[in-house]
């Protein structure tokens, strides 16, 4: 055996080793939902101790002195079981996110989505076809985690008839798909589903914060196109010359559109057109009913507030479309079981936000919130880490956790009520919070076995090398993660120097 080879065997030992490591301790992290039921029982017990203690902090903004309010005295527990229910009924990124799978969930299961990514890719001439690839991956995080499933073994088979390794266009497809979601030129589920959180976190500070969904949405356009050149570069540089030449035979998903999919594709893009037409008309004349009656603007505006509907109705209107010319929906028997089918998947997502919810609720009753934000506030001003640095730190932290905690929601129902109103006594509008949140939570995306796809990617990828193992397939996700990082850190950090706005309603400092 050579040196280099020696040393290339060490080095895989050593990550591997490292990778187990990091599955050993994160396998031995409790499921969300007790983690939330963790976190809530500490934070009641917390709220008894500090509030017995006496602690208090005092509001910057209005000198108020606010006291940590005990939660397991007779007042507390009353509370607790009298507003049980509204803390629910009542938590925003409940209703966001159910009412935009409506769309997304019919989208997916008449095959609407699926057929849209194949015929994307397909159409692309082969010199670009590898940037369209990581574009529609990237975009692909519109249609929730289904992407993350259906495109890498479709492109693999596009990678095969191309002469190119089918592995390479696996971990292309999925390293943007999960790398980039905190990146999109559309609005995806995420947008609400985020935003949901960090409203209520921005109530601990102001009462009166609005924003809304789009909150970032010049930040992840951008971001999309950043990274449809480096995935490239990665791939064509980096993990296609180390996987070399694929020998194989093509096995997997089929790769080419059915005349049924291309006449459900057709009328479907003519449905979204139409749909997209009338909400057109009702949003962009001077006098347009979705407009702000007052001022006529769209940044605080009817628009603004349906968002979330309008996002369903432009997703649920295609599927029906699709559905009905490409026969994967036969009658309204079936369009009730398909809403049903793609609906019966958020059950996990309900548990969560309701005991999410409660956590919310008594870290706001406790005023833990915005005494841990006023405190944590000033010391990171006595110590003078403020501005980018206080960012770039604050994205690396939330790619840590990511490595071990998966769940985008999870993680930002935990972090946004405490960076949130911590940021905002800083000045730091929840928007730039927000986005620094998105950058971080996506950076680990592709290497994390956390992520319940990873396995299900990597088992796709057995297909083509049965010998293929966990480090393996990390070994070519890796290049992904570090490139995303590097550049998605200098974007944001140019975003922010230059105070660009970082979406309709969102800026780098509050006004």
């Amino acid at each position: 055996m050579t040196v280099a080879a020696e040393t290339n065997k060490k080095k895989k030992g050593l990550f591997n080793r490292f990778l187990d490591l990091i599955e050993r301790y994160g396998n031995k992290l409790p499921d969300p939902i007790m983690l939330f039921v963790y976190i809530t029982v500490a934070i009641l017990i917390a709220s008894a101790v500090f509030g017995l203690m006496g602690t208090t902090a005092t509001h910057p903004g209005t000198g108020e002195t606010i006291k940590v309010v005990n939660l397991l005295n007779g007042a507390g527990l009353v509370r607790i079981l009298t507003e049980m229910i509204t803390n629910f009924t009542s938590f925003p990124p409940l209703g966001l996110v159910l009412v935009v799978m409506l769309g997304v969930g019919l989208a997916e299961s008449t095959g609407l989505i699926t057929a849209f990514m194949k015929a994307s890719i397909l159409k692309a001439p082969k010199k670009i076809i590898l940037p369209v690839i990581v574009l529609v991956a990237i975009c692909g995080n519109a249609a929730a985690d289904a992407a993350m499933v259906v495109l890498p073994p479709i492109v693999a088979m596009i990678f095969i008839a191309l002469g190119r390794h089918p592995l390479a266009g696996m971990a292309a497809a999925y390293a943007s798909c999960a790398g980039g979601f905190g990146a999109n030129l559309i609005l995806s589920m995420s947008d609400p589903l985020v935003y949901g959180f960090t409203e209520s976190a921005a109530h601990m500070i102001d009462p009166a914060y609005t924003g809304n969904p789009m909150i970032n949405y010049y930040f992840l356009v951008a971001s999309a196109l950043l990274l449809v050149p480096v995935a490239t570069f990665v791939t064509n540089k980096i993990v296609e010359p180390r996987l070399g030449k694929y020998e194989g035979e093509a096995e997997g998903v089929e790769a080419v559109i059915t005349p049924g999919e291309k006449k459900g594709l057709l009328w479907a893009g003519v449905s979204l057109l139409v749909a997209g037409g009338a909400f057109a008309i009702l949003a962009l004349p001077e006098n347009a009913i979705l407009r702000n009656p007052e001022d006529g603007g769209l940044i605080i505006s009817p628009f603004m507030d349906s968002i979330v509907p309008i996002m369903m109705i432009l997703f649920l209107v295609p599927a029906i479309i699709y559905g009905k010319a490409a026969g994967t929906l036969k009658d309204s028997k079936d369009f009730g079981d398909q809403l049903g089918k793609a609906m019966s998947g958020m059950g996990t997502y309900i548990v969560i936000a309701f005991v999410a919810a409660q956590m919310i609720a008594y870290f706001n009753w406790s005023n833990l919130g915005p005494i841990v934000a006023i405190k944590g506030a000033a010391i990171l001003e006595a110590l003078g880490f403020t501005g980018l640095p206080l960012f770039v730190g604050f994205i690396l932290i939330a790619a840590l956790i990511n490595l071990l905690v998966a769940s985008q929601s999870a993680k930002w129902a935990i972090l946004a009520p405490v960076f949130i109103p911590m940021f905002m006594l800083l000045n730091y509008d929840p928007a730039v919070t927000q986005a620094a949140y998105r950058v971080g939570d996506s950076l680990t995306n592709p290497i994390t076995p956390m992520l319940a796809y990873f396995a299900i990617v990597l088992t796709f990828a057995k297909k083509y090398d049965p010998k293929m193992g966990m480090g393996t397939f990390m070994s070519a996700l890796l290049p992904y993660s570090i490139a995303f990082t590097i550049m998605w850190i200098v974007l944001f950090s140019a975003w922010y120097l230059l105070g660009l706005p970082l979406g309709p309603g969102g800026g780098i400092h509050l006004k």
